[in-house]
């Protein structure tokens, strides 16, 4: 069947239970309902669930997208995971493994786990998929990541991503029931070099806000994007990522869409420190959670763990941890001594 604006896509799957009612859950929601599924959105929060079954939309994290009717929200995980053939996993990294525990019991062991989250936790420094290996076991898992704004995908405008699986039946899956006219998906078996660049471009994200709340100007930004990109795919392949993948959607594409979108909760953060804010304040003053602010400390540790330098990491945790400003953090990587840009 050719793609067109009228189409109406088959699914085989119709039960998807998504797991998290932030910006970027709701709005796989609403897709996914728009593309004929019949998706369970589950919160934990009881008065927004009941909110939003009021006012069929996310006045909090997503206000201005409608629900479906084809969207039911529960606060109940008893009622979302058991029947669902594919579970989406939407919630901040912090929080994935103590739904995964709670699920576990109650999770049908057919089922497709997707990790729709772009993260490495805090004190184990694991990936997403990781994490669902350690407290699921033998499961079908999947990663769903690129440069996708929430806001953007429920007003279906245009959104390329890509979906990572190192079972290529959980891949085809994938890319059959989320596809639309206006959501395209790219498959690939390198889950690595996918979660590792979903989480990376977080931290390179506040560096870049932290310039452009400073008046850098575009050469700065410009360098930033692409030094971080260098920087994500040595951790990536030092992991063990193909290198090509962080030339693509989850790497490229999303690390210039964070660091120079105005959407981006990374991004702001950056602005506002570069302000003089404190971080405490920044983050008290957002609904959403800003992954990179995690994310950093956890890949400097991946860092040392691999034997690789992070330097725009290294100074982001400066940042972060109040012991510079993002003046003295950003100058100081130009003092690094020089060298040959490849190798």
């Amino acid at each position: 069947m050719r793609p067109g604006a009228t189409d109406v896509w088959r699914h085989v799957i119709q039960q998807i239970a998504i797991l998290g009612a932030g910006g970027w859950g709701t709005a796989l929601a609403v897709h996914l309902a728009r593309s004929g599924h019949t998706p369970v959105l589950w919160g934990r929060d009881q008065a927004l669930v009941a909110d939003m079954r009021a006012r069929r939309a996310n006045a909090v994290y997503l206000p201005d997208a409608v629900l479906p009717d084809g969207v039911r929200v529960t606060d109940a995980l008893a009622d979302a995971v058991p029947r669902a053939s594919i579970v989406v996993v939407a919630v901040p990294t912090h929080g994935v493994r103590a739904i995964l525990r709670q699920m576990a019991p109650i999770l049908n062991r057919a089922a497709i786990v997707v990790s729709a989250t772009k993260g490495l936790e805090q004190v184990t420094h694991l990936r997403v998929s990781e994490i669902i290996e350690q407290e699921l076991g033998p499961v079908r898992i999947g990663v769903l990541s690129g440069p996708s704004f929430a806001s953007e995908v429920a007003r279906q405008l245009p959104t390329a991503v890509s979906v990572a699986s190192r079972d290529t039946a959980v891949v085809d899956a994938l890319l059959a029931e989320f596809r639309a006219p206006y959501f395209r998906l790219y498959g690939t078996a390198d889950v690595v070099g996918v979660e590792i660049g979903g989480a990376m471009k977080n931290v390179i994200a506040i560096a870049a806000g932290a310039a452009e709340g400073l008046g850098l100007g575009h050469n700065a930004l410009a360098g930033l994007i692409t030094r971080g990109l260098v920087e994500i795919a040595r951790l990536a392949c030092a992991a063990g990522a193909q290198r090509e993948t962080l030339s693509g959607l989850t790497g490229l594409g999303d690390l210039v869409l964070t660091c120079t979108g105005a959407l981006s909760r990374n991004r702001h953060v950056g602005m506002e420190l570069a302000r003089g804010r404190s971080l405490h304040d920044v983050l008290a003053g957002m609904k959403m959670v800003a992954e990179g602010v995690r994310t950093t400390e956890a890949a400097l540790a991946l860092g040392v763990r691999y034997g690789i330098e992070l330097p725009i990491t290294a100074q982001v945790a400066e940042l972060l941890a109040g012991r510079k400003d993002a003046r003295t953090a950003l100058f100081d990587l130009m003092l690094r001594p020089q060298r040959a840009e490849v190798g």
